[in-house]
């Protein structure tokens, strides 16, 4: 096998960069397809954390290749702090980083977009991170956005800048009551020094990542957010604005379909949501506040407490048929440490009648009542343990429990932040 894609089957913070940076190991490009610098990968290694933003987890492996595909918007001065920074610690990403030309940049009139429609919705807003990402996909849709291609002449390049701002100074001013003015020549001179600092790494990426794959190198698709988050699957409007399933492989890093040959979801053992949107198996109580204790539990792009619930294994089918998964990994086992009973959600009732599929509106997921099987809890310590055989029963049921309802092998379970606290039961490359 040559290609092996990982995606959240959640709403995201699934521990992927974890993942990631191990199955990295065994990869020659790790590859992300889209998204922006709106999601955040934390890995621990030798007990110094490490948050990327924009750059897949792989490249704190010295001789790993990293691609920021197509299909992604790209800040280009987070994207030259976050070089930076991995330089920084070492890890040199000339040579190794590569940045697709045909993706989009975001701009401070973005940002602005971005908040000030928060701004309008008030009570109902999807709660963003108001990074500028939605608005610069709504630009890409709109085919009015600037790709980092369009850099490459300055003269279509003003050209083009010059009438965003001005159609997005008109919106803000008359759409919103948010009036902004934006000075073109400082936007310009400043996108120009950052674009100079990283043109180095920009290329084609979708021929690079073609000949890759058909040369039989192996390449590994990280996917950001996750599978309830995705733009025309996910828990719609409070999604994110791209395709962060498997769907959105092909298009985010321009290889056919085909060409990805096995995909593995990753599942926390019990289910978080950043900002808005409907949560069935939320708990608004003392546990919920041990789960988000124990976990730590905080967006590591926002800082904000995450909420939390029981593993809503009904929502996870659904992502596996979405994604069509051949494994479920499921990472952060050692937060259920503490707890004497585990409930998981394995249906849902809808208006007194229990239903088969899972709900397409926000409003019908919002009256969605779970349905929960209680298992016994292990009460033991399993951060430290590395094999199978040496996790409490309990533990060991819980994951078959989980395995036998979604007809799908768990290969791997992490239990704790470290590279090592992972238990390989089968290799998965």
């Amino acid at each position: 096998m040559s290609t092996l894609a990982i995606v959240g089957t959640q709403w995201g913070d699934e521990g992927k960069g974890k993942i990631v940076d191990i199955l990295s190991e065994r990869a020659d490009y790790i590859v992300r397809y889209q998204g922006g610098n709106n999601a955040g990968h934390t890995v621990v290694i030798n007990g110094t954390k490490y948050i990327l933003h924009l750059l897949p987890s792989g490249i704190l492996h010295d001789d790993k290749r990293c691609v920021l595909g197509n299909g992604m918007v790209i800040d280009l001065e987070s994207l030259w702090n976050e070089t930076e920074f991995i330089k920084r610690v070492g890890k040199n990403p000339e040579g190794r980083l590569f940045v697709s030309e045909r993706a989009h940049v975001i701009f401070p009139y973005h940002k602005e977009l971005d908040a000030a429609s928060e701004k309008l919705k008030g009570n109902g807003s999807i709660g963003t991170t108001l990074k500028g990402i939605g608005p610069a996909y709504r630009d890409k849709a709109g085919r009015v956005g600037i790709r980092i291609a369009d850099l490459k002449d300055e003269v279509s390049f003003k050209e083009k800048l010059r009438w965003n701002l001005r159609e997005k100074e008109l919106t803000l001013k008359y759409v919103y009551n948010y009036p902004v003015s934006f000075n073109f020549d400082e936007i310009f001179s400043h996108t120009m020094r950052i674009y100079e600092k990283i043109s180095q790494f920009v290329c084609d990426t979708v021929s690079l990542l073609n000949r890759a794959i058909d040369s039989g190198e192996r390449v590994l698709f990280e996917g950001a957010q996750a599978t309830l988050l995705d733009i025309d699957v996910g828990t719609y409007p409070f999604v994110t604005s791209s395709n962060s399933s498997a769907l959105g492989i092909s298009a985010g890093a321009g290889i056919s379909p085909k060409k990805v040959e096995k995909i593995f979801g990753i599942a926390k053992a019990y289910t978080t949501r950043v900002g808005g949107g409907p949560f069935p198996t939320e708990l608004k109580d003392n546990t919920g506040e041990l789960l988000r204790a124990r976990g730590h539990e905080y967006g590591s792009t926002t800082g904000r407490p995450r909420r939390c619930g029981w593993l809503d294994l009904f929502a996870v089918k659904f992502s596996k048929e979405v994604n069509s998964l051949d494994g479920l990994i499921i990472t952060k086992l050692d937060v259920l440490d503490a707890f004497d009973e585990i409930k998981v959600c394995v249906g849902y009732e809808l208006n007194g009648e229990v239903i088969d599929r899972f709900p397409s509106t926000a409003k019908e997921l919002s009256q969605a009542k779970p349905i929960y099987e209680t298992l016994p809890g292990w009460k033991r310590e399993t951060t430290h343990v590395r094999k199978w055989e040496d996790l409490p029963e309990e533990a060991k049921s819980f994951i078959k429990f989980i395995e036998d309802y979604l007809d799908v092998p768990v290969p791997i379970v992490s239990t704790g932040p470290q590279r090592d606290e992972t238990i390989v039961r089968e290799e998965i490359w």
